[in-house]
């Protein structure tokens, strides 16, 4: 059996550690944790119980300070078990997709939780397990506000990509009014340069020359305009989007900083990273370039 293969049927915990950085995190665990929930889109499922069991591994923030024994410094247990049982008691659904989903979102919501794996399997629809698995990073979790009206929701911003003619194009400001009209906060990217760029023959200093450069061309466009504020920490974005603003991303921090990151400094795959890592509505394509595929989130040509 192939590595892969054995690996999609390992319990996740084995996962997380196959896919881990070379500076792995610490890892809680929850394994075979069975509930029985009325659960399942189909009519013969409706109305009674099955047996489902959750398997969930998550990566924790490392601990910056002495744990003194405290319970209160790290991530419990039963913050895992107490997550299932929330989105269970909620409300009935007939997807275990959605129910993954919604229990990675609770867990990662929690401030230690930086990566989730689970896995969830109905055991009653026949002599197997029928089950779903997802992975979900903190970064993947929508950043929440709460509005005028008390009640908490979900931001979703607009991702926007932006070549050097749309940078350089004398409609740039009627361009961003049409944007912003769309109702949600912006994160503008930009791409390479025009002028030459050092070549260095290496290419992990390569790229970080490239990501440099590039942020070179986000201060060329945060020139234009005054909403274009460059930042460069997803704090910063996070601020903004809460307050609704525009931005500007810098890219080196987050890119190099991330466990899961992109491998390249290709303009249009760092923006469709960052749509994807902020849960942003869509990624919108200003320019000549190819629109990528396989996306998580809408891409459509500006």
């Amino acid at each position: 059996m192939t590595s892969d293969i054995r690996l999609a049927f390992a319990h996740p915990e084995e996962r997380s550690q196959a896919s881990a950085s070379a500076d792995p995190r610490d890892r809680i665990s929850l394994r075979d944790h069975v509930v029985e929930v009325d659960i399942g889109a189909f009519q013969q499922e409706r109305g009674h119980k099955q047996r489902v069991m959750f398997n969930v591994v998550v990566e924790v923030a490392p601990v910056s300070a002495p744990l003194n024994d405290d319970v209160d410094r790290i991530l419990s247990y039963d913050r895992i078990t107490w997550a299932i049982a929330h989105e269970l008691a909620a409300e009935r659904l007939n997807l275990l997709e959605t129910l993954a989903e919604r229990v990675a979102e609770r867990i990662l919501a929690e401030p230690q939780a930086m990566r989730a794996f689970v896995r969830i399997e109905k055991l009653d629809i026949g002599p197997y397990k029928l089950g779903v698995e997802i992975v979900r990073s903190r970064a993947e979790v929508p950043l929440r506000v709460v509005g005028q009206d008390g009640l908490e929701a979900a931001v979703h911003p607009l991702v926007v990509y932006m070549d050097n003619a749309a940078i350089a194009d004398a409609g740039l400001g009627a361009r961003l009014d049409a944007l912003v009209a769309r109702g949600a906060p912006l994160i503008l990217t930009v791409g390479l340069p025009d002028t030459p760029r050092p070549q260095t023959g290496h290419k992990p200093t390569q790229r970080r020359v490239d990501l440099l450069a590039i942020e070179q061309n986000a201060w060329r466009l945060a020139a234009r305009d005054p909403r274009c504020v460059v930042v460069a920490t997803r704090t910063e974005i996070d601020w903004a989007m809460k307050r609704g603003q525009s931005v500007v991303w810098a890219p080196s921090k987050m890119v190099l900083d991330a466990v899961d990151g992109p491998k390249t400094a290709d303009p249009v795959a760092l923006a469709l990273w960052l749509a994807e890592e902020m849960a942003a509505r869509g990624l919108i394509v200003h320019g000549n370039v190819a629109l990528p595929a396989g996306s998580r989130v809408p891409v459509e040509q500006g």
